[in-house]
């Protein structure tokens, strides 16, 4: 049994099946990678695992424990899983430091001094502690992205989902926000993320997930995805990737 397993999950919006009995287990410390085509799934499984989209087939189990479903806390569940976004979600009104302290000082109920000095510790761990009293509109792409990662991790998640984040980025800002994920990976964290920067999963993931059609179409150690792909499909993906220069 897997730390976390996603059990033949089924996901329709109206009558469109986006997630198709969807299969996947990540081990504790992995950093799993999902790849594939835009419109494959891949945004909406993390979000299916986070509780953020209710799910009409098949279940969702972390450390044993039932996730997806009726009766399920889910702001039990999202203590543990994190989730950050392309889009960043800062609060614009609130400064970087306010940022990062609203959850684990209204969720945790954690002191504010001890949730301050939690924040400053993750601010000086991703070299924005001079941005603390910053608003959001102040901070570059990758300064907001980082920020984000820093507002996940306040609330000590046992799971980190990672949606796409480096996609809204300038190239130049995409490398700062890679080599955190790169830390947080040593350092053990288990992270599932949907991303298109193939050089970073083939770098860093355990496990490489190509989804197609809203299943997982191939898996496997990256070494194995990216240089001997046994499907047809996942080929294919790759040679696109490999001709518009991403790989």
């Amino acid at each position: 049994m897997g730390f976390l397993e996603v059990i033949n999950v089924v996901k329709r919006f109206g009558a469109n099946e986006v997630l198709r009995g969807i299969s996947l287990s990540v081990e504790e410390h992995q950093v799993v990678c999902l790849i594939g085509p835009s419109g494959c799934g891949k945004s909406t499984l993390l979000r299916c695992i986070n509780g953020l989209e209710e799910i009409q087939g098949g279940e969702i189990r972390l450390h044993g424990d039932r996730i997806s479903g009726p009766g399920v806390d889910l702001n039990a569940l999202r203590r543990e899983v994190g989730i950050v976004f392309q889009s960043f979600n800062l609060f614009p009104h609130m400064t970087v430091l306010q940022n990062i302290t609203l959850a684990p000082t209204r969720v945790l109920r954690m002191p504010e001094g001890e949730a301050q000095e939690k924040a400053m510790a993750l601010l000086r761990r991703i070299g924005l502690e001079h941005k603390a009293q910053a608003y959001p509109d102040q901070l570059s792409g990758g300064q907001q992205q980082r920020v984000a990662i820093a507002r996940a991790l306040a609330m000590e998640p046992m799971l980190l989902l990672l949606d796409e984040i480096t996609s809204a980025l300038d190239p130049e800002l995409v490398s700062e926000v890679l080599n955190l994920l790169r830390e947080l990976a040593e350092e053990g964290m288990t992270m599932v993320l949907a991303t298109h920067e193939m050089g970073f999963a083939r770098e860093v993931a355990h496990k490489v997930c190509f989804l197609y059609g809203g299943v997982v179409h191939e898996e496997g150690p990256p070494e194995e995805i990216f240089k001997d792909p046994r499907s047809e499909r996942t080929q294919q993906f790759l040679r696109s990737i490999i001709e518009a220069g991403r790989l």
